[in-house]
């Protein structure tokens, strides 16, 4: 008996060491990348060179605008204090695996698929999914063509340095079905080329389809097939030498749809700043609620970010919503208490 009360004393004493070392951790290591980015004042973000309507552009006054723009700018809200200190780095769909690597970026929000080989071969960590895709067809209304089988043969539009080839390769393969894929560089040729009627359909991410067709000069004339070719979940992704600014990225996200979870926004977040329910308090950082600090930011990050850029919600909502041209749905990019796939891990 005084055996086993010496050791349950003994384990008590451990608990209760390692519980105090859980609360006073020593100030988190400032990484490379995050303190590039404090010495020169700014987040280098990689962004769609092309520009793709609702996700990344420059608009009339020279401003980029986009879901994926406001991606860069929550993170330099997180790490400034600052949504505004962001410098768009454009890039077409070859340059991104060396933008990665050569570090001449921080972070790259570029309508990039999240794959088994770049998270290997490119050497990036990529965040949370932000925007779950897939990949489409689109033809000519006047075509009458409704289903895949009926592009036998056709000519189909498709952009290199994707993952697009390989998907429309698969796709028309499984189905025995043969065609001619006519190749460019970039996005946009890709749709003149369509345009011009230089081939039958084009294909790219579903995202992509609705933000031509939506800009096209008349939506009407493009029909997109009721067929998903891929699973392609688009999101951030940052070089793999530094794990404390990927921690930080990756938690920003989750703050984005964590707080549309909560109903806080940015018009609203000064208000549960005051809230008596504990777990907003932690998550907003405030009192003596040091959540922040685990990734080396101010406490209180999280209702920055919010203020400045607002939730997942309003992100989706401003640039793809109902009041948009592409009057997108929410689907799968739904939060998961309304059946959608986001779903952001606890703040404790």
């Amino acid at each position: 008996m005084r055996r086993r009360l010496a050791m349950i004393l003994v384990l008590a004493v451990v608990v209760t060491a390692f519980g105090s070392i859980a609360v006073a951790q020593d100030p988190v290591a400032v990484g490379p990348i995050t303190q590039r980015i404090l010495d020169r004042g700014e987040l280098i973000c990689g962004a769609n060179g092309a520009g793709l309507a609702g996700f990344a552009e420059v608009n009339d006054a020279g401003e980029w605008e986009g879901f994926d723009v406001d991606i860069c700018r929550a993170v330099a809200a997180a790490v400034l204090g600052d949504a505004s200190k962001v410098s768009f780095r454009p890039l077409e769909a070859g340059e991104r695996q060396a933008a990665i690597q050569s570090e001449e970026i921080d972070i790259m929000s570029r309508n990039t698929t999240w794959t088994f080989s770049r998270d290997v071969v490119w050497g990036a960590t990529f965040g949370p999914t932000t925007f779950y895709d897939g990949q489409g067809l689109m033809v000519k209304t006047e075509s009458g063509i409704t289903e895949i089988e009926e592009l036998e043969g056709s000519t189909i539009c498709v952009q290199s340095g994707t993952t697009t080839e390989l998907n429309l390769a698969d796709a028309f393969s499984q189905r025995g079905l043969a065609y001619e894929p006519l190749v460019f560089a970039d996005a946009d040729a890709t749709w003149s080329a369509y345009v011009e009627g230089r081939c039958d359909s084009f294909t790219t991410d579903k995202s992509g389809l609705i933000s031509y067709k939506g800009t096209a000069a008349d939506p009407s004339a493009h029909n997109i097939l009721d067929i998903t070719l891929s699973k392609e979940p688009l999101g951030p992704l940052t070089p793999q030498s530094d794990d404390q600014f990927a921690d930080i990225v990756r938690w920003t996200v989750y703050t984005l749809i964590q707080a549309e979870e909560y109903g806080i926004t940015s018009a609203n977040v000064e208000e549960f700043k005051s809230s008596p329910v504990p777990e907003i308090a932690r998550f907003l950082g405030q009192g003596d609620n040091t959540i922040g600090s685990l990734v080396g930011l101010p406490n209180d990050f999280t209702a920055v970010v919010i203020a400045q850029v607002g939730n997942y919600g309003e992100i989706f909502d401003r640039n793809l919503g109902p009041d948009t041209p592409f009057k997108l749905g929410r689907g799968l990019n739904d939060l998961w208490t309304n059946g959608g796939l986001l779903y952001s891990p606890p703040f404790r």
